[in-house]
């Protein structure tokens, strides 16, 4: 299993954990799992992430 499922996985289960149930859970799953997901690319070499927030500059 690579780190960026792993990092999914974790997030998912981790907004499970935090909320249960509701719109709102919904939503904090998701973000927390795509969190986990971007961390998990980074880890694995996939995805640059601060280069995202940098932009175009420079």
């Amino acid at each position: 299993m690579s780190k960026s499922a792993l990092g999914l996985l974790a997030g998912l289960l981790l907004g499970i954990a935090a909320v249960v149930g509701g719109f709102f859970g919904f939503l904090l799953v998701l973000v927390l799992g795509l969190v986990g997901l971007a961390i998990g690319a980074q880890l694995d070499g996939n995805v640059d992430v601060p280069s995202l927030f940098r932009g175009s500059r420079g």
